[in-house]
């Protein structure tokens, strides 16, 4: 019996991730879909309507740089992704509370792997892109959400001038 309730102690804690991981997508999903003005941070960006392309290193200490990046309204950026540490890093474009609740998710399940457009996770010397349309005048915040990461400072903001 014992063996029985640690199983579905274990099952439960499984799906109620399961759910949450599904719930959070669903919401970026609903957020980012069409140009609804809905998200504060953008939406998906189309890799034929960049701009410009903006180089970020996910750097020893904990920190990206640059870690301060300036666009305008309405502005397609590729983010190109150098992880040049030698443990994992992700970078996470939102707002400081999506951020912060989903860092809470990390430390529960810190093997999480995404598959959003808004992020995206690298392995010690790998390079990634995120493509993302800034549609409002409004500071989006970016992290690193693996469990210590940003609590060491691994954050950074992108300041999104009216043009």
């Amino acid at each position: 019996m014992k063996f029985q309730t640690s199983l579905l102690s274990s099952a439960s804690t499984l799906l109620a991730a399961a759910l949450l991981a599904v719930s959070s997508a669903a919401s970026a999903a609903g957020a980012h879909a069409g140009d609804h003005g809905d998200s504060p941070i953008g939406k998906p960006g189309v890799a034929a309507r960049v701009n410009r392309t903006i180089h970020v290193e996910m750097a020893n200490g904990m920190r990206f740089k640059p870690s301060e990046i300036q666009v305008k309204k309405g502005e397609t950026i590729r983010f190109v992704l150098k992880n040049t540490d030698g443990v994992k890093h992700e970078f996470s474009l939102g707002t400081e509370k999506e951020l912060l609740e989903h860092y809470e998710v990390m430390k529960r399940f810190p093997d999480m792997e995404h598959d959003e457009p808004n992020k995206i996770s690298l392995a010690p010397g790998k390079r990634g892109e995120v493509i993302w349309q800034f549609t409002k005048a409004e500071a989006v915040d970016f992290a690193c959400l693996h469990p210590g990461h940003f609590d060491a400072g691994m954050k950074g903001q992108v300041t999104v001038a009216a043009k």
